[in-house]
Order: structure tokens, then sequence, then C-alpha cells
């Protein structure tokens, strides 16, 4: 995929791939510096793609605003203040609708990417938690919607160490 020059860029480390989820960073990269925002929680690598219950593909994806949808309904009135559409992660190859979104455990995932500001080991915690998951979501959701808003390309790039 070859996407222009993001204004703004984030990426996720993913750093513990376990049997059931996956564990990660999120961090904002734009021009030169590193941000860290929040801890990630995505369901598991597999071989084969099992709809719900696997993580999105290495690579860099655009994020855009959608404003349908049962989430988008939800969260326009959980977040009444804040919401202008869910952060829709794009053209992901064979999956659908992969949203950034609140969350606890891979459970509440199919492919979605859960933001939080606490993080469990996903190696002792057999679905994996990550919890203040509103929290963090309410902090980084802004400047997010904001960038799209505006009409710059946001971009999030995803990759494993």
């Amino acid at each position: 995929m070859n996407l222009k020059e993001p204004s703004l860029q984030l990426e996720v480390v993913r750093f513990s791939s376990e049997k059931d989820s996956t564990n990660g960073l999120l961090f904002d990269i734009t021009g030169d510096h590193r941000e860290f925002l929040c801890y990630t929680l995505e369901d598991e690598l597999r071989d084969q793609k099992i709809k719900g219950e696997t993580r999105i593909p290495e690579g860099e994806y655009e994020i855009t605003l959608r404003t349908f949808g049962g989430f988008h309904d939800r969260y326009k009135t959980r977040f009444a203040d804040i919401h202008v559409g869910m952060l829709w992660v794009r053209d992901v190859p064979e999956f659908s609708d992969i949203l950034i979104h609140c969350g606890n455990t891979d459970e509440d995932t199919s492919g979605c990417l859960l933001v939080g500001d606490s993080q469990e080991n996903n190696q002792i915690t057999k679905d994996g938690f990550i919890g203040k998951s509103t929290q963090a979501y309410k902090r980084i959701y802004p400047r997010i919607a904001e960038a799209i808003e505006c009409g710059e390309n946001v971009t999030i790039t995803y990759k494993t160490i």
C-alpha cells in the first residue's frame, strides 16, 4: 500500500504474543519524536485467520473516521463531548471494520485494537488484560480525531519485536 506522507503517524509495537492475546504499546512517532501514548491489546497471531479471533497483519494502514454502525452509535452517547466517529483502521487485507476502541480482554475485540493505561502480563493472564481503557481512550482520541477532521493523513503501523 502506498500512502502519502502522514501528518500524524502512530505505531503499535507488539512485544508479547501468546495463545489468546497480544500485548503492545502505542506510540506517536510523527516527525523526529517518539511519544508513548498507551498500552494495547489485540487478538492472537494465527497462521490461518479465524474470524473475530485473529490480530491484523503487520503493516501500515490509514485511519479515518467511521460514522455508522453499532460502536459509533454507542460511543456517540458514551463519549458525547468528544466523539465524532470511530477510529477506523482501513484497507486491512482479509479484515473489515477494524476499530480502535475500549475493552479489557481479548474477548472484547474481534481483530480491533484495544487501548488502556495499564496492562497485565499475558503470559500469566490467559485472555490478556488491559485496564483503565476508557481513561486512555478519552486521552488519545481527541488528538487523532482532530487530525483526521482537519484533513491530515493519519496512519498506524503495526510491528512486532
